[in-house]
């Protein structure tokens, strides 16, 4: 590992004049989960370290517009143990309680994690389902971008030079709206996803289709929206066999690697499959 200078801040103002200061040869620290792992391996060799430990500004869960808003510092426990985010959505607390371990999950927190944009990370694809944006600040101001339009390949996202991202909102869910989260795990409870599918629907009263999101993990280079599939649910008197029949169109969508946790094809494979179940589940009177 290359050697650094460390910073530790008490505040986003502190971090972005050291990231003024210094450029590309400072990188921001969060939990650390990833990035020292990344900086073991060579991956990442930052001449300057900036923990954002201390800056409390950028921790914690409230009300948004309806919604929530999660602080980028909050970590994966706090998410799964917050009373307020379970009555926003239980399966965004389910998702979160099914990340790895205790100890990443008391580390690790939701705004390095989606920096971090890693496509095989479970907090994406349910994000994703529930119409996320993300609050990134700079000396100059704050920008606000859907997570949808976030990543922008491995390891990258809009977040430039001189930005971090302060935090994550989410709008308020309609009623009557059910969301789920399923994944495929290859070997333990704690590995990534071979395959990962976040959803949420909502029918009318005549059982037509009036909301449906499907994102993915692990299934291309980005955390995707399965879109041809929720244009062909879209509007539509939701049947099993028409569900199955939307869920062929998502092979069309992704682009997964092979890699220890399956081939391509079969992973193409599998986010047919995973798909189809999360939507039939919810479809079913499943979901939360």
């Amino acid at each position: 590992m290359r050697t650094f200078d460390y910073h530790a801040v008490g505040s986003a103002a502190e971090a972005l004049d050291l990231l003024a200061q210094y450029g590309e040869d400072a990188h921001l620290m969060a939990g650390g989960t990833s990035l020292m792992l990344m900086m073991e391996q060579g991956l990442i060799q930052p001449g300057h370290v900036v923990g954002l430990r201390s800056a409390n500004e950028l921790r914690g869960i409230g009300a948004s517009s309806g919604g929530i808003e999660i602080r980028a510092l909050t970590t994966h426990r706090e998410v799964e143990r917050s009373s307020h985010v379970r009555d926003y959505c239980p399966t965004l607390v389910e998702a979160f309680e099914r990340i790895a371990t205790i100890r990443i999950r008391n580390q690790a927190t939701i705004g390095g994690n989606l920096v971090h944009a890693d496509p095989a990370q479970d907090p994406p694809p349910i994000l994703l389902a529930l119409d996320a944006e993300v609050v990134i600040q700079s000396k100059i101001g704050e920008r606000t971008v859907p997570l949808d339009g976030f990543f922008r390949d491995y390891f990258e996202t809009v977040v430039e030079e001189g930005e971090l991202l302060a935090s994550v909102r989410l709008p308020a869910i309609v009623a009557g709206t059910k969301s789920t989260y399923v994944k495929f795990l290859p070997r333990t409870e704690d590995d990534y996803a071979t395959l990962s599918v976040g959803a949420a629907l909502r029918l009318g009263a005549d059982g037509s289709c009036e909301h449906v999101r499907v994102a993915l993990g692990s299934a291309a280079p980005t955390p995707i929206r399965a879109r041809k599939v929720e244009a062909a649910l879209q509007g539509q008197r939701l049947t099993g066999p028409m569900i199955d029949e939307a869920a062929e169109l998502v092979r069309d969508e992704v682009d997964p690697l092979d890699d220890v946790r399956g081939s391509a094809k079969y992973k193409r494979e599998m986010a047919r499959v995973w798909t189809g179940r999360a939507l039939r589940s919810l479809l079913d009177g499943g979901g939360k």
